[in-house]
């Protein structure tokens, strides 16, 4: 079995204690330990999975470190003599910079890239204010890039293998209720219960009205059992309508009637037990007051 394999199939600890990952073979900083480095020598991570940072947090933060400095150091990766790349951190440096320091403090490791990125990815689950979307799709790199299966995900993260499975099929929702709960206008709790559906128009059915009537989670779980019924019984009415139900001569007249003094497209639909539907499509506001007034003159 080759070194690639060997690091990759022992995880993390592999990766981060094999000396052979030092691409430099220079050790003017102490690995595993505090240094302060130059910020103009540490190097954005191309695997940085958070891509949008607010502007105002980052002027929070840069005055928050005028003030107090750096309380938690980065971390960052050896990328060549003098150099550094960052593994976790990129908010603290950028605000770092806005404050005008010239170095920070970081804690210096290895990895390669893999082994980068999945530091990367986990260090980015355990942020706080980390949106559900955020999280899942960090889940979904995790399994994709790193080759990682939902239990060995959960065993890195300290997390139950149900609530990975749960974050990752947020991603199946359509994408206008991804954005929702990205953006906070529903919580993990109403996307939990409107993925319980299938049906996508369903789905943001139920998310429009939980915007427009501003639902709880309990009123949205109420709300799809509900819509679980319709659908089922929907079902149930197709499946039986299979079985073809004659009109009789006397529907046929009716429904011949209303199609010359309403619409052509008029219909009759027959149900079993002498029940049915009378179908009158409209166009406009003004067809109604049409169909209202033939109505009257009856």
């Amino acid at each position: 079995m080759n070194a690639k394999k060997q690091g990759l199939g022992r995880g993390l600890n592999a990766l981060l204690e094999n000396a052979e990952m030092d691409i430099t073979g220079r050790n003017a900083i102490p690995l595993y330990n505090i240094a302060e480095i130059p910020i103009n020598e540490i190097e954005a991570n191309p695997f940085q999975p958070r891509e949008n940072f607010s502007d105002n947090d980052l002027e929070e933060l840069a005055e928050s470190i005028r003030i107090h400095g750096i309380i938690q150091p980065v971390t960052v990766r050896k990328a060549g003599y003098g150099k550094y790349q960052l593994i976790s951190g990129e908010r603290r440096t950028r605000a770092a910079i806005r404050a005008g320091l010239e170095k920070i403090p970081a804690y210096v490791r290895l990895a390669d890239d893999q082994g980068m990125l999945e530091m990367s990815l986990i260090e980015n689950i355990h942020r706080e204010n980390l949106n559900a979307i955020e999280i899942a799709i960090s889940y979904k790199r995790l399994m994709d890039e790193c080759q990682l299966k939902h239990e060995e995900i959960a065993a890195r993260i300290g997390k139950e293998r149900s609530t990975i499975t749960n974050y990752l099929r947020l991603l199946k929702l359509p994408d206008s209720i991804q954005a929702g709960l990205r953006d906070n206008k529903i919580n993990m709790g109403h996307a939990r219960s409107i993925i319980s559906i299938d049906d996508s128009d369903t789905q943001m059915r139920i998310y429009k009205t939980i915007i427009e009537e501003d639902l709880s989670v309990r009123e949205v779980e109420e709300l799809v059992k509900l819509s679980k019924n319709e659908i089922s019984t929907d079902k149930t009415q197709t499946s039986t309508s299979k079985v073809k139900i004659e009109k009789s001569d006397s529907i046929v007249a009716w429904e011949k009637y209303f199609v010359e003094k309403l619409n052509p497209k008029v219909k009759i639909r027959l149900k079993r037990k002498g029940k049915g539907e009378l179908i009158i499509p409209f166009n406009s506001e003004k067809d109604l007051e049409l169909f209202a007034d033939i109505f009257k003159k009856e």
